[in-house]
């Protein structure tokens, strides 16, 4: 419950001042020995604090995800593993593992996402990174499309499927190799693009920073770039940019 539900329940005395003093006190942020979890997140950036899972124990992640879940009622986790998973799943029975993503999430009530975002792949070798974005762009309330192994190495691929891309508010691109995919599309959608590289490549490719490179150096206007792997920078900026949108429209209709 936030600050202006509280308020409004004291008010209407569903629950006491002093209950909701206990709340209030977890707002900011709650302390854990390990960790400050973020309760206010919400409220300045629309979404709950996100949990990155690499470098965490089980039992870290595990009280750390309940406690989001069990302020906010949806929590979501990336780059775990399914220890961790297990760890989470012992105190948060509703959380879902993703083995391709390395995602958990969590949502008591889920709901069908808003708006448009399409998420493209060159290849299949980067479908863990376009998964993650998948995953987070659906928590951030976005419905979300895929489109996966048009790179352009068979750019036909690509031109029959632009013109269901053309109708997202928002592109995530996610390529390894050159990278060559952002560039292709930037060229030929009038909406922005969120480039993803892949660290997928043969040597020369030095663990994505050529991807990164071809993405940094477009011609092409109309192109941001997150780092290397980070399906979750696109896919959450894919998903403030559909927010975006959305509004945008119903201030019009």
């Amino acid at each position: 419950m936030q600050i202006k539900e509280l308020l409004e329940a004291v008010k209407n005395r569903t629950i006491s001042v002093e209950e909701a003093m206990e709340q209030l006190k977890d707002l900011p942020y709650a302390e854990l020995p390990y960790a400050k979890v973020d309760h206010h997140r919400q409220l300045r950036t629309g979404f709950p604090e996100v949990v990155f899972g690499l470098g965490k124990t089980p039992e870290q992640i595990a009280e750390i995800f309940a406690a989001l879940f069990g302020k906010h009622r949806k929590a979501l986790a990336t780059r775990a593993t399914q220890e961790q998973f297990a760890a989470v799943r012992a105190q948060v029975p509703q959380a879902e593992y993703d083995a391709v993503s390395r995602t958990i999430s969590a949502m008591e009530q889920p709901w069908e996402g808003i708006g448009r975002v399409a998420v493209c792949c060159g290849g299949t070798a980067d479908l863990p990174v376009a998964e993650e974005a998948v995953v987070t762009a659906r928590m951030c309330g976005a419905a979300v499309e895929r489109f996966y192994d048009i790179g352009v190495s068979g750019i036909h691929r690509l031109l029959t499927a632009l013109p269901e891309i053309r109708k997202a508010h928002a592109v995530v691109a996610v390529a390894g190799m050159e990278g060559a995919l952002a560039s292709v599309l930037a060229g030929q959608i009038d909406k922005p693009v969120i480039a993803v590289p892949t660290s997928v490549g043969y040597g020369a490719n030095f663990g994505g920073v050529s991807s990164l490179l071809t993405m940094l150096n477009s011609c092409a206007a109309g192109i941001g770039v997150v780092n290397i792997d980070n399906g979750f920078g696109g896919g959450y900026l894919a998903a403030q940019i559909n927010r975006l949108a959305q509004e945008g429209k119903g201030e019009h209709e």
